[in-house]
């Protein structure tokens, strides 16, 4: 049995796992208990997030753990994806499904929004830039969808919140997934209240913040009895999985580049305060909160999310690809044929990806990939380019000079994808640990418990604990022209076929 073990409960946009962090009391290790899937469910209402489904996964999970691991759990903590909420009523019930991030009831609130109150202005009373799929837009879709139902709230809780308090009772949004949301201001460290009033947001509807490291309380009696487990405690921890990934990262420092890739590409630098200047805004970057009061100056890069809708279109018409098979096809096909903008909003919805790419490119005036090994080639160095992109403007805010960029998250198993990438950047790439979201969920615990003494001890361990692989740039001249074409196809131009 290890010394002291932590649950780490990881939801991602598609699955969630269970993990233990077993700690000895020198190295760290990390294992999978139990994982769930994550899908939305399509109703007649919509797009939802299943969080009664996830709920039941994380005690089957803690059941796993303790038949496991005995009582040597300390505390549960959990992350999640960003932007989704559920309204609760003063009793306790959720009203409704929580809606997925990506339905269609946001179309045009963005825009409408902005009549009352400016794109960047919002970026000044926030520090976050404007998606679709902020928090802030499906609040004021609710608010014009579903007047009848606000009267009935008490309290917006986001995922991990609804979660927390079906497990201990105790109600709180984390500040780093507030921070996330268009909602908080990360000037005053509080919600944006000013932007409230401004678009006519119920300000009652917000919660008091909670930190990384607070604990909320034990399990509730029903949930001890299910688990067995009558000495574990729920711990707040940075509750936006990129929060949790950041702080799993081991050498990440002042000279080096984060880079958490997975559905979303998220990138950036980490700061001991926010930047809301204009030049921010108008680079696109956005500010959300880490562990220890630091930032997390990043820019959204629309990721793997175009290889993930471009496998499920083939597997639709009969071609099954693994991953791996996918990178292997990929690295036989010619390079630098087509491009796209990843952050397109072309790209955005699911549906037939491919299809898309193929136009896209048609529109641009490139030659149209037709096979798969050209799709998945255009996406992987479209992907590099734009974090080769996402690089030159970070140097532009970086105090010091950038010397690496950390990958970390799903994407960070994919060899081919992370080669381009360093090739594109010109700079060496520091690959790992893949689970650096639930290590840095642990890390959160076990400084709360007073087992590490800070988040840079935390990252020690991490080092100790999980090796990192070091890849080098190769052959960066041969990306001169296709960085040239990329920044032309950026500003709008059309991309004759006698540029390549």
């Amino acid at each position: 049995m290890p010394d002291s073990t932590y649950i780490a409960v990881d939801i991602g946009a598609g699955s969630a796992r269970v993990l233990a962090g077993c700690y000895d009391g020198h190295t760290l290790e990390l294992n999978e208990v139990h994982r769930m899937t994550n899908a939305p469910m399509v109703l007649p209402t919509g797009e939802h997030w299943n969080v009664g489904g996830l709920f039941e996964g994380i005690v089957q999970g803690l059941t796993k753990a303790r038949q496991r691991y005995g009582d040597t759990i300390v505390s549960i903590g959990i992350d999640a994806f960003g932007n989704g909420y559920g309204l609760q009523a003063s009793d306790g019930r959720l009203l409704g499904l929580p809606y997925h991030y990506r339905d269609a009831r946001t179309e045009g609130k963005m825009e409408h929004t902005f009549a009352q109150m400016s794109e960047r202005d919002l970026f000044v009373a926030t520090g976050a830039q404007s998606y679709f799929f902020n928090t802030l837009f499906q609040v004021l879709a609710d608010l014009d969808a579903r007047p009848a139902l606000l009267p009935l709230a008490k309290d917006l809780l986001f995922i991990s919140d609804i979660l927390n308090y079906w497990l201990c009772g105790v109600v709180g949004c984390e500040r780093t997934m507030a921070s996330c949301s268009q909602l908080y201001d990360m000037t005053a460290a509080d919600w944006a209240y000013p932007v409230f009033e401004k678009l006519g947001i119920p300000m009652e509807l917000f919660p008091e913040l909670v930190a990384p490291g607070d604990v909320l309380g034990p399990l509730l009696k029903p949930i001890q009895e299910l688990t067995g487990l009558s000495q574990t405690k729920v711990v707040a921890v940075g509750s936006h999985d990129t929060a949790s990934a950041v702080a799993g990262i081991p050498h990440q420092s002042s000279d080096s580049v984060f880079l958490s890739s997975g559905t979303w590409s998220l990138m950036g630098l980490e700061l001991p305060q926010p930047i809301c200047s204009d030049e921010a805004f108008e680079a696109g970057f956005t500010n959300e909160l880490g562990l220890e009061g630091t930032t997390r100056f990043i820019q959204n890069i629309g990721g793997l999310w175009l290889l993930q809708e471009s496998r499920r279109q083939w597997q639709r018409e009969g071609l099954e690809l693994s991953f791996g098979e996918m990178a292997a096809m990929a690295s036989e096909a010619e390079p630098f044929r087509s491009l796209i903008d990843p952050n397109d909003p072309v790209f955005r919805a699911a549906g037939d990806m491919p299809a898309r790419i193929r136009s896209y490119c048609e529109n641009t005036g490139q030659d149209i990939p037709q096979s798969p090994a050209q799709i998945i080639r255009c996406i992987y160095e479209s992907l590099a380019l734009s974090y080769s992109e996402a690089w030159a403007k970070l140097e532009r805010f970086s105090p010091v000079e950038l010397t690496r960029l950390n990958i970390v998250g799903g994407g960070c198993q994919d060899a081919l994808l992370n080669q381009l990438t360093a090739n594109a950047i010109g700079k060496p790439v520091w690959v790992g640990p893949v689970e650096a979201t639930g290590v840095g969920n642990i890390i959160s615990q076990m400084i709360s418990n007073a087992e590490v003494a800070s988040l840079s001890a935390g990252r020690e361990l991490i080092a100790k604990s999980f090796p990192c692989e070091c890849i080098d740039p190769v052959d960066t001249f041969l990306w001169d022209d296709a960085r040239s074409r990329f920044r032309a196809m950026l500003s709008g131009h059309s991309l004759s076929l006698s540029t390549h």
